[in-house]
């Protein structure tokens, strides 16, 4: 019997008044994983474009590809070139026996092996994120009784992204649980969180276990390797020594050539995302632009007043762009729909604040050098209230103009 045909006696079970009806869900989120659902309006007058929810998400995860590839090389050049450093020609461990085996290797100058090393890296992590939050949407879903969407897609791939590569498997599913389940499912689920799923699930982990989340050792994947990365470097000793002490320019660090989580490092594959995401229109230029401002008033009046004992102070807005997570953040983060303010004026002064909040956090914060997710979760957090107040205004304004 073919597969149509085996879909034809099954299928009925799973819709709804089948026997299998509480499934309906689950089959749903199969049946429509890669073709549009027939129920799409496609006439007058509820038309309003052309793209579904589907569609929209999947451009968002397309956008992410740069930074996927990224990701993977990335972190096997850092791997190899440790190992390099270190003199260790035969590691330990199930990936450097399948490198082994297949005769790649383990040589930095080599970017297929670096880029298969960090596949291996990336792929576990993935796997457990999509299997994990999969399955608890899948759950809320049955529960509640409404479809599975397709949101947790692009939830998945920001979350592993962020997270250094040496984030123990267990740990990994721990945070994305906690992400869907407290950042979206108790709100109601996709379209109705007002925190961004995956940031909560990074921000949990960072502060459950800091130890895992920070530090000099988590970011390349190998044992006994400590390097310091180019935030802690520019907080410590200032952007000036990043040359002298890890051999970072600025070039090589908007490339993304250093050490960090998994696909934050190279600014330039965001600006291919943040041109793609404008392009197909699902980005909204009003949060890119405004965060940039933010961030560059913020930080050229940080070097103008200057410090004697803060060398944070003198580093400037295009080094603030390249490093950490702002340029990740910024394309994917900020622009998230759901979670940030929904009217244009709002969207100026929802993503300013974000840009503000970085550089607050990175230059006065002693503690944390990175800030670009607390200073998101901090802007989801006003989104609502920026909006209201826009709205406000717009009422008294045309309240105003007729009231003669």
């Amino acid at each position: 019997m073919g597969f149509l045909k085996i879909m034809e006696k099954v299928a009925p079970h799973f819709e709804k008044g089948g026997r299998l009806e509480k499934l309906y869900p689950a089959f749903e989120m199969v049946d429509t994983f890669v073709y549009t659902p027939e129920r799409v309006t496609t006439v007058a007058p509820h038309a309003r474009a052309s793209i579904d929810l589907k569609r929209l998400l999947f451009y968002v995860v397309i956008g992410t590809i740069p930074c996927i590839l990224w990701a993977c090389f990335n972190t096997g050049y850092q791997a190899n070139l440790a190992l390099q450093s270190l003199g260790i020609t035969e590691p330990d461990g199930w990936r450097a026996a399948i490198l082994s085996a297949i005769g790649i290797g383990f040589s930095p100058s080599n970017p297929f092996a670096c880029f298969v090393h960090g596949f291996l890296y990336f792929l576990p992590i993935y796997i457990v994120t999509v299997a994990i939050g999969g399955l608890i949407e899948l759950g809320f879903a049955i529960m509640r009784g409404h479809e599975v969407n397709e949101g947790f897609l692009v939830t998945s791939m920001l979350y592993v992204l962020v997270l250094p590569a040496t984030t123990p498997l267990w740990m990994v599913g721990l945070g994305i649980a906690f992400g869907v389940v407290l950042g979206k499912e108790v709100f109601g689920g996709t379209g109705k969180n007002f925190l961004n799923p995956a940031l909560v699930g990074r921000c949990f982990l960072y502060f459950a276990y800091p130890a895992a989340m920070s530090g000099d050792t988590v970011w390349v994947p190998v044992d006994a390797y400590s390097g310091a990365t180019a935030l802690s470097v520019a907080a410590s000793d200032g952007y000036q020594m990043l040359a002298q002490q890890i051999e970072l320019g600025w070039l090589q660090a908007f490339f993304g050539l250093m050490e960090g989580s998994l696909g934050e490092t190279s600014a330039f594959c965001c600006l291919l995302g943040a041109v793609f995401l404008l392009w197909t229109r699902i980005a909204n230029y009003r949060l890119i632009v405004g965060c940039l401002v933010g961030m560059i008033v913020t930080a050229t009046l940080f070097n103008l007043i200057g410090s004697d004992t803060n060398p944070m102070f003198a580093m400037p807005w295009y080094w603030h762009l390249v490093l950490g997570g702002f340029a990740f953040g910024l394309v994917f983060m900020v622009t998230e729909p759901v979670s940030a303010a929904m009217t244009n004026v709002g969207r100026w002064w929802y993503a300013a604040l974000i840009g503000v909040m970085c550089v607050l956090i990175r230059v006065v914060n002693p503690a944390f050098p990175e800030g670009m997710m607390l200073a998101i979760l901090f802007g989801n957090i006003f989104a609502p209230l920026i909006d209201h107040f826009v709205v406000q205004a717009h009422i008294r304004a045309r309240r105003k103009r007729h009231a003669g």
